[in-house]
């Protein structure tokens, strides 16, 4: 496979640099903006407040100070790093509970299943073949890939994830039907290389316990079993440790 000499803890710890460091209520606040959205309708400030228990000045400071965020007319969230309520190009199709939403590239269908703690089936199309590709990601992995040999660009960020995000990192993070029609596309975009569907979901998985420590790490669950702040939390599987 087409891959620069990188392992997946020097993607996980780039990719986690580029992100703002979260206190416990801009965890909270992330997780529910992502849960709020998963329903495919704008999120008001006071909903999100109202669902974290935080007051709504303090919301609207917090994601006035947060790249990703995108808003309608009336000031709700309709875009929120990596998920939204309408579809990009290129397009990657996001069921979930018989809502459609959309992600903002490949990997975004791989971690924010786990924030949500559901199960999402996924729909995109291989920039090079044309090809449909298609799988169910749960908070635990990935199955039902379609086709088989499906496999994902990434980007190493090379400093912090500005308000050019899509643009510098999500057009850059695709699906591809194949490894052959994979290495052709890295071949021709710098800073770009190949993970498989599992590593990538791998990958997500610990950027999602990396930006929401408090929500999904360790000691959230070692602490509170099952829920932490109202919020499930996903136990890893034997095989994830």
């Amino acid at each position: 496979m087409a891959r620069m000499d990188v392992t997946l803890d020097e993607l996980a710890d780039a990719i986690g640099a580029a992100v703002p460091d979260l206190n416990a209520d801009e965890q909270r606040i992330a997780v529910e903006a992502y849960r709020l959205l998963a329903d495919g309708e704008p999120v008001s400030v006071a909903d999100l407040a109202r669902a974290v228990d935080v007051p709504s000045a303090r919301v609207e400071d917090v994601l006035a100070s947060w790249p990703g965020v995108y808003r309608d007319e009336e000031g709700r969230v309709v875009g929120f790093w990596g998920l939204a309520i309408s579809p990009l190009d290129p397009e990657y199709r996001v069921e979930v509970d018989g809502k459609t939403v959309y992600a903002w590239c490949a990997w975004d269908n791989l971690f924010i299943p786990r924030i949500l703690g559901k199960t999402a089936r996924v729909r995109a199309t291989c920039p090079v073949t044309g090809r449909p590709v298609s799988l169910v990601v749960d908070p635990a992995g990935v199955r039902e890939v379609t086709p088989a040999g499906a496999v994902v660009s990434i980007v190493i960020p090379e400093g912090p994830f500005g308000y050019d995000v899509i643009e510098s990192f999500c057009h850059r993070v695709l699906f591809f039907a194949s490894e052959g029609a994979g290495s052709t596309w890295v071949t021709e975009h710098e800073g770009t290389t190949l993970l498989s569907v599992e590593e990538a979901f791998e990958l997500g998985r610990r950027h999602v316990r990396r930006i929401a420590p408090d929500v999904f790490g360790d000691a959230a669950e070692s602490e509170h079993p099952g829920v932490v702040s109202g919020y499930p939390v996903v136990t890893p599987r034997e095989e994830d440790e």
